[in-house]
């Protein structure tokens, strides 16, 4: 039963994946990176068989429109460049109000998924759903430093070398 979980989970990523729209970044460093959240994710949710075979694609959907909205967000921070000082008032208010739209559109799907997400697992397992994923992208900053030796100390408070 665990393997077909397991291969649910593969399927389902492969899914979300092949749905997403091609980014600046390496395709192949993305889906290492989906297939590590994926993996943290069922770790830290002990997901049943039956949460994960509802769960899965719920979750992939929430990701997709939420990659979706934050890459419209990116275009709209591009076009805009660092222009801000040879643009118009008007100009300006303009390129603030679309940020504000776009976090609101963030939101309501935040919140849209939500009403789906307690309806696929409990609440207590939602709650860490939101809780796993901020520490995935706090593990996955920090070994983005590591990587690229930015802010990286002998140590750290509590450990050898650090400070306390």
């Amino acid at each position: 039963m665990k393997s077909a979980v397991i291969l649910l989970i593969i399927l389902t990523s492969g899914l979300y994946l092949a749905a997403q729209p091609p980014g600046e970044d390496d395709p192949k460093e993305k889906e290492r990176i989906e297939a590590l959240k994926i993996a943290f994710l069922t770790k830290r949710l002990s997901l049943t068989p039956d949460e994960a075979q509802k769960f899965w694609p719920v979750y992939n959907q929430f990701t997709g429109e939420l990659e979706t909205t934050k890459n419209d967000s990116k275009i709209i921070r591009k076009g805009m460049g660092n222009e801000f000082q040879s643009m118009s008032d008007p100009e300006v208010e303009k390129f603030v109000d679309e940020m504000m739209a776009q976090k609101r559109k963030e939101l309501e799907i935040t919140e849209r998924y939500h009403s789906q997400f307690k309806k696929v697992l409990p609440i207590r397992k939602v709650a860490l759903l939101y809780k796993s994923e901020r520490e995935f992208r706090k593990q996955l900053l920090s070994e983005f430093k590591a990587r690229q030796g930015v802010g990286v100390r002998p140590g750290g408070p509590g450990r050898p070398g650090g400070r306390p």
